[in-house]
């Protein structure tokens, strides 16, 4: 079944979290009630995933339920298709975590690839080299945007209209990649708060803000 933050099922088409019974669910985590209870509840496993269950019947996986962002509106969306996007399709980010807290806008954190940078041509050493990786990394960021060569792949208002450039990658030395190389959204947004609050000013939301010159 599908089910919203208190745990109560949806109605078919509505997106929730996605929660499974049956004969193969686990009896819970060796040794750790704490991570048993808040997993396993009533026979049921919650399993962390977003999706839906379509009028055919089918069960459709959209994204993790819980790294969802909210928008000032309180609508809720999944960032992970949008971040394999970006990664996949723009060779000036190596790798991007969107952020939004019910904010005006959606901000993101950009680890940018310089090996590609620099392949333009643009030297990294200078100012002026800076501020052209920097806008580089905005062209590319707006081909997801109108007239762009990925417009219409998702909502613009699901976009980030600010990004911060990080000086260092997400790894597992650093502890903001996983095991499983998934990033570990709670600890980046901590790392990086300051950052993520400037982009929310008036300067920060400019890309070529000092603190993106300094970065790259």
């Amino acid at each position: 079944k599908i089910c919203d933050d208190n745990g109560n099922e949806l109605p078919i088409g509505e997106k929730g979290e996605i929660v499974v019974k049956g004969e193969n669910i686990m009896a819970g985590y060796w040794k750790n009630p704490e991570a048993t209870a808040d997993t396993v509840k009533d026979g049921y496993l919650y399993t962390g995933d977003l999706g839906y269950i379509g009028k055919d019947g089918l069960l459709y996986v959209l994204g993790r339920f819980k790294s969802l962002l909210i928008s000032a509106d309180g609508e809720k969306y999944s960032p992970e298709g949008i971040e394999e996007a970006i990664v996949q399709l723009l060779p000036t980010i190596d790798q991007v975590m969107l952020y939004n807290n019910q904010s005006a806008y959606t901000t993101a954190l950009i680890v940018p690839n310089k090996e590609k940078i620099i392949a333009k041509g643009i030297d990294l050493n200078t100012r002026e080299g800076k501020l052209e990786a920097l806008k580089a990394i905005n062209h590319d960021l707006n081909q997801f945007k109108k007239g762009g060569t990925h417009e219409g792949m998702f909502p613009e208002r699901w976009l980030p209209s600010s990004f911060a450039v990080l000086p260092e990658p997400f790894s597992e030395q650093n502890g903001m990649i996983n095991s499983t190389m998934k990033m570990v959204r709670g600890k980046i947004e901590k790392a990086y708060s300051d950052r993520i609050d400037y982009l929310y000013t008036s300067e920060g939301k400019k890309f070529t803000n000092e603190k993106n010159i300094e970065s790259i």
